[in-house]
């Protein structure tokens, strides 16, 4: 793939996107007429945001960055860009149709994610840290509930012992079977282990 790289003085406006990975994150600019104009990638630290934001602004003036995984590997990146001012729209991965189209590789999802950011594909702002808050707390109250009801059934399958036969009693088909206990026979004593 060729890069070409326009002078800065020759653009106005311009649109970031930025493919994130753990360890990387590749960013690309493109005119506002949907024109390559420079990628680069950087590693995922403060220096390396920095630079990215650095190389972006070089090229002219940032009307939006689109950037995928906004709330996983691209935070970082996300929140050092809010900071320095600019417009962040989260950018949706590719479906695999066109990736079997154009391919894969970290300077297309770059382009593709500025390129989303540029025809409005891409309209949604990234959530703040305060939704990463009420994430965890939900997390928390969903794992809380899983292991209630798995302790619950652990007490239900302890009190349900299966009735032992003896050679000289009646044959299994004609003893009498015992029910088996609903939750809600549960001994109260076991509602103290559960979470309020």
């Amino acid at each position: 793939m060729t890069v070409t790289i326009t002078p800065a003085a020759e653009l106005d406006a311009v649109f970031g996107g930025v493919d994130s990975h753990a360890d990387t994150i590749h960013v690309a600019v493109i005119t506002d007429r949907g024109g390559h104009v420079a990628d680069a990638e950087f590693p995922t630290t403060a220096a390396g945001y920095a630079a990215a934001i650095a190389f972006l602004n070089a090229h002219g003036t940032v009307t939006a960055v689109g950037v995928e995984g906004t709330s996983s590997y691209g935070l970082g990146f996300t929140r050092a860009a809010r900071h320095a001012g600019l417009t962040v729209i989260e950018v949706n991965r590719p479906d695999k149709a066109e990736r079997r189209r154009i391919g894969k590789s970290d300077p297309i999802d770059a382009y593709a994610a500025a390129r989303a950011a540029l025809s409005g594909r891409a309209t949604v702002i990234p959530k703040d840290d305060t939704v990463s808050g009420i994430r965890a707390l939900h997390n928390a109250a969903r794992s809380a509930v899983k292991a209630r009801t798995a302790t619950l059934n652990q007490i239900a399958h302890i009190l349900i012992t299966p009735r032992t036969i003896s050679a000289s009693s009646t044959p299994p088909c004609a003893a009498k079977r015992r029910s088996t206990p609903s939750l809600d026979s549960v001994p109260p004593a076991t509602d103290r282990a559960s979470p309020s």
